[in-house]
């Protein structure tokens, strides 16, 4: 006996093409893209509006966290990087979270943005939260592992780069 609805319940079509599996499957990491995108915009902007924070020293400044950290890090090179010029190296990594958090959220050069956003999470586990113990409380690390999808990935959905993907194939359908 039927009753008009289908006996294999994986089997209902979302978007058309599909069944509902497929479709989750592709969209799967939009809700990643969509946290690390605001994240990282959200600490860009939390730095570049933190007037402590853009200063050579003085508590909350750039400059103390990182003498702070400097004997502590797994590459106290990188450290002393940084403090050759503590404002610089913040403006340069708040600007870097702007790039990387817009470039993700919307999915613009997705595979580059995630490539940036893996290597400022890398800098900062080795530097700032190295010391972390145990090591899972220090959060760059898992930063750096969910950067890692979307480097291989890319932005499949919801994107510009698919837009432009999109636009070549037909271009060159067209023409070929």
């Amino acid at each position: 006996m039927t009753h008009g609805f289908p006996t294999d319940p994986h089997t209902s079509r979302l978007n058309g093409d599909g069944n509902w599996r497929d479709t989750a499957t592709r969209y799967a990491l939009l809700p990643l893209r969509i946290f690390l995108g605001v994240t990282f915009i959200y600490a860009g902007l939390d730095k570049l509006t933190d007037s402590a924070f853009m200063k050579d020293s003085g508590a909350g400044s750039i400059g103390d966290l990182m003498r702070g950290v400097r004997d502590s890090s797994a590459i106290p090179a990188l450290v002393d990087l940084a403090l050759e010029s503590p404002v610089g190296f913040g403006y340069a990594i708040a600007f870097g979270e702007l790039a990387v958090g817009i470039g993700t959220l919307l999915g613009l050069l997705a595979r580059l943005a995630a490539l940036g956003g893996a290597l400022i999470s890398l800098s900062l586990w080795l530097t700032v939260s190295w010391a972390s113990d145990p090591y899972y409380y220090g959060n760059d690390l898992a930063y750096l592992m969910a950067w890692l999808p979307l480097v291989l990935a890319g932005a499949p959905m919801l994107s510009l780069d698919a837009v432009w993907r999109g636009r070549r194939q037909r271009r060159v359908g067209a023409h070929g």
